[in-house]
């Protein structure tokens, strides 16, 4: 089985291929991104191309034998605007058309659980109205849509829609995080913590994708919530962390409806590498229903939110000295922490 794998250099990306041999020989696979790859981290059978979505000949060529096509490639909420719709709308469309095409058996897209919004009610539910915040919500809605127009052609696509995921590995925006408890400061959170907030640990976000990979077509074919089983309240399952960390950085509640306007502009500064969509959800409840995943697909996360946070924040202790400074566009790499880097300063 031939399988290829878009935004394979990515933080997704990277964790597929450590485990693509569960689903495929390791050199029937094809990983290719825009970004460069660490070849030392992929297994050397694997087939890492350069590659860009947003080219429909490459595309054409890429997928002809293909049986597999997981479709991770997506610009981050901090990438400029026409770069995020033309990567995750039209380049979105133009892998579904090469795959049609190409008569691929299945298509695997990673959505989002961002194409909620910010909603009043929980759990979400797959059938919930789909409103997307910022220019990347909005994209991940808009992709979506392409998914459903290529299912009335012919083509069976599992639409994954994973909250946050973190893990080994995971950088971005939790690196932040992680630095700041490291640091032993105080960590504001917005609002008094009491919302309960689901998050994900990536290796149960690839179990989701090798079984939407593998079984019958008319299984797949749907769209599925993934995200934590067990998870608490925020100040519950930071705390955890903090606790193992035992470093002295304890949890500092804000004032939601002052911190959220500072952040809005921040943002609009372009200091802050935080986006709407994380501080406008951070002291709101956000998590989805999976019993679909779990029922249909027979699918069982193991890790907690807790677990995962733990797991993610001794993987960057232990490779603190290895980790690449950035300006967000992957998860992979720290990003630049601009005017939280003065407020870390004084907590």
């Amino acid at each position: 089985m031939k399988v290829i794998i878009t935004g394979g250099a990515g933080f997704l990306g990277y964790h597929i291929a450590c485990r693509i041999n569960e689903i495929t020989d390791f050199k029937n696979s094809v990983f290719f991104d825009i970004a460069p790859f660490e070849k030392n981290e992929y297994n050397p059978e694997i087939n890492c191309i350069y590659g860009d979505v947003r080219d429909a000949k490459q595309m054409d060529e890429m997928m002809k034998g293909a049986d597999v096509v997981i479709h991770c490639a997506a610009a981050l909420p901090l990438w400029k605007k026409s770069d995020i719709y033309e990567t995750n709308v039209d380049g979105t469309r133009i892998v579904l058309e090469a795959s049609l095409k190409n008569k691929v058996n299945r298509v695997v897209h990673i959505s989002s659980t961002a194409v909620y919004g910010v909603p009043d009610v929980h759990p979400l539910f797959e059938t919930h109205k789909r409103h997307g915040v910022g220019p990347y919500g909005e994209s991940k809605v808009l992709a979506e849509e392409v998914c459903e127009e290529y299912r009335k052609k012919g083509l069976p696509i599992a639409i994954l829609r994973p909250k946050s995921f973190i893990g080994t590995a995971r950088l971005g925006v939790f690196q932040i995080l992680y630095d700041w408890v490291e640091s032993g400061v105080k960590i504001p959170i917005i609002g008094n913590g009491n919302n309960r907030y689901q998050l994900f640990e990536v290796e149960d976000l690839v179990s989701a994708i090798f079984l939407c990979s593998t079984l019958p077509l008319e299984t797949i074919n749907d769209t599925f919530n993934v995200g934590a089983k067990e998870f608490k309240t925020v100040k519950e399952d930071v705390g955890a962390m903090l606790e193992y960390a035992g470093t002295g950085s304890r949890i500092m509640p804000t004032p939601a409806s002052l911190v959220k306007p500072a952040l809005r502009f921040f943002e609009i500064l372009n200091v802050s590498p935080l986006y709407k969509w994380i501080y406008g959800t951070a002291d709101t409840d956000s998590y989805v229903s999976i019993e679909k995943a779990e029922t249909k697909l027979g699918w069982k996360p193991q890790y907690s939110n807790s677990q995962a946070l733990i797991r993610s924040y001794q993987w960057y202790l232990d490779n603190k000295h290895t980790i690449q400074q950035g300006t967000g566009v992957t998860h992979r790499i720290a990003w630049k922490q601009g005017i939280l880097g003065l407020f870390k300063k004084v907590l």
